[in-house]
């Protein structure tokens, strides 16, 4: 029988990786209500020590929550959950891809440096950049100007115009060519926006919107064979996947009712990786059964409420091998990272 071996019984210290979190730093909105930056299309509103972002005249963000901003509160989160290190990236709301290709690449590159200086003096955060996906050519001079800086990866929104976009678009192949060329870590995320009308009730854009949009946006370029094509990029999904892992045996019958049409989507999802944040043992034991636990990292989804308040639970309540453990806690973030 399988042994449960806690983190406290090994002789050897695990330092624990959050692999998905989110971070805007309040300077970003300082720069911005005090006047000493303007950008093109965006807007910050300001009332009541509440900021919302606003993107090409188009209705404004969810309030940006205080700790999205601060990181006091986060690393305090951090030590009370467990967690030496957290992988930090923007939020999505705030990617800008509404704007046109110059603005979102002059807002793109003032987000990175803002995310780069607040966490240069604190060696627990690990910051991901963003590209400005609206334009493929722009993006892959972000990501090249990024990774030269120091960034260990990025986080690319699965709508590349923000509410719409494909991500085996045509015009991101420059994009995609660069991710590939550098060896680049992308971080894969849903957008909030969803064009279905069904998932605004019962607070669904969350709990099921979400998961639909990567379903959709990964089967892509499943199928259109850009995960190998390009498998010189580590791509990383959040929410353990969404629907794929789940719905793998209905993508491979879609290749083989259409024989030589599509690439073969097990084969690239066998390539990709995914975080922990599906809240339950037996969704995380079928993780580490298909995936294989290498593939597998710790994630938080923090500081929202429908990501896990302790990430570790799901973790310690899983049957694992102590080297199964070792990778989801630590082993696959460092190595994907280089950190």
């Amino acid at each position: 029988m399988m042994r449960f071996v806690p983190i406290h019984e090994r002789s050897v210290p695990v330092k624990v990786i959050d692999s998905h979190a989110h971070y805007v730093p309040q300077t970003v909105f300082d720069t911005l209500t005090r006047g000493a930056a303007r950008f093109d299309g965006v807007e910050c509103l300001h009332e009541d020590g509440r900021f919302r972002l606003a993107f090409g005249g188009r209705e404004p963000t969810r309030p940006v929550n205080p700790k999205l901003r601060e990181a006091d509160q986060r690393l305090a989160w951090m030590d009370e959950q467990g967690l030496d290190r957290q992988v930090v990236a923007p939020w999505t709301d705030s990617f800008g891809y509404e704007l046109d290709g110059p603005a979102g690449a002059d807002w793109n590159r003032f987000c990175n440096e803002a995310l780069w200086r607040a966490c240069e003096g604190e060696e627990r955060l690990i910051p991901l950049a963003g590209v400005p996906l609206q334009d493929g050519e722009r993006a892959a001079e972000a990501l090249c100007e990024a990774l030269d800086h120091g960034f260990r990866g990025f986080m690319i929104g699965t709508q590349p115009r923000g509410d719409s976009g494909v991500l085996d678009d045509p015009s991101l192949e420059p994009f995609w060519a660069a991710a590939h060329e550098r060896g680049a870590v992308l971080y894969i995320h849903p957008m909030y926006v969803t064009s279905d009308p069904r998932v605004v009730d019962y607070d669904m854009v969350n709990a099921v919107g979400r998961l639909a949009d990567t379903t959709v946006a990964v089967a892509r370029i499943l199928f259109s064979g850009h995960v190998l094509k390009y498998s010189g990029a580590k791509l990383i999904l959040s929410h353990g996947g969404a629907a794929l892992p789940f719905a793998l045996g209905r993508l491979v019958r879609n290749v083989d009712a259409h024989p030589g049409q599509y690439a073969d989507p097990a084969e690239g999802l066998s390539r990709l990786y995914v975080d922990s944040c599906v809240f339950r043992p037996d969704a995380l034991r079928f993780l580490v059964d298909l995936m294989g636990a290498e593939r597998v990292m710790l994630g938080s989804d923090y500081p929202f409420p429908i990501g896990d308040p302790a990430p570790r639970k799901v973790v310690d309540d899983t049957p694992l091998t102590a080297a199964e453990r070792t990778e989801i806690l630590s082993g696959s973030t460092a190595r994907v990272l280089g950190v």
